[in-house]
């Protein structure tokens, strides 16, 4: 579905993720990730990229949310301390932020 590059760009980055569990780290969850947003607080509506990492450090010490955002934030708290932020960079200007599913309306 999305373009090989990719896939072989991410062959090529070997990181080790550690104490993250249900981690993946497939083209589309890395497209998914590149393209979110902070839903709330001092930084709602930035990309979780272009968060600072101390702020993912202190919720690594604090404890992460709960669900999706949660797993995401420790993604890129991953990604960040591995200095693997260009990657994300590249990934969210090649590839289009994935289409949302909406519910069929009755």
């Amino acid at each position: 579905m999305y373009n090989l590059r990719l896939a072989a760009t991410l062959k090529r980055t070997y990181v080790t993720f550690e104490n993250c569990e249900n981690i993946s780290m497939n083209p589309e969850n890395l497209i998914e990730l590149a393209h979110y947003k902070m839903p709330f607080g001092k930084y709602q509506d930035r990309y979780l990229v272009d968060l600072p990492e101390y702020y993912y450090t202190w919720f690594k010490q604090k404890g992460f949310p709960d669900g999706k955002l949660g797993m995401m934030m420790q993604q890129m708290y991953e990604i960040k301390v591995n200095g693997l932020e260009e990657l994300i960079y590249k990934i969210k200007s090649q590839y289009p932020a994935p289409k949302l599913k909406t519910r069929p309306k009755k």
